[in-house]
């Protein structure tokens, strides 16, 4: 009987283990996909002078609907509508939390360009 506890307890561990590291893979996923977000929204959403608008510290609700306005088609856009289409509404799920935990600030100047000569 005690190599069955024992076995019951080991997998209590790693049980416990997994939902320990839920929110680490939860933030990583959150982040994979908000990246495909800076090439117009800025770095961790924050965008060089408010357009397309800063994503950063928004409220989750209200970014959350907004995507799920532009996938249906109720929001208009030149391309928002198409990015939103490719995302189930748990990745955008991911995606509003991830911009709603970012602390809004000015956008990173761009490094400067490098020229040979």
């Amino acid at each position: 009987m005690r190599p069955i506890l024992v076995r019951a307890g080991c997998a209590a561990a790693l049980l416990a283990a997994g939902y320990a590291a839920a929110p680490a893979w939860a933030q990583d996923a959150a982040r994979s996909l908000a990246a495909t977000c800076t090439a117009c929204h800025g770095t961790d959403g924050r965008s060089v002078g408010g357009v397309p608008p800063s994503l950063a510290g928004r409220d989750k609700g209200e970014l959350l609907q907004t995507m799920k306005d532009f996938k249906t088609g109720k929001r208009p856009a030149t391309v928002m509508h198409q990015h939103a289409k490719g995302y189930s509404d748990e990745q955008l799920e991911l995606i509003a939390n991830y911009f709603a935990g970012v602390t809004p600030g000015a956008a990173a100047a761009a490094p400067a360009a490098r020229v040979n000569n």
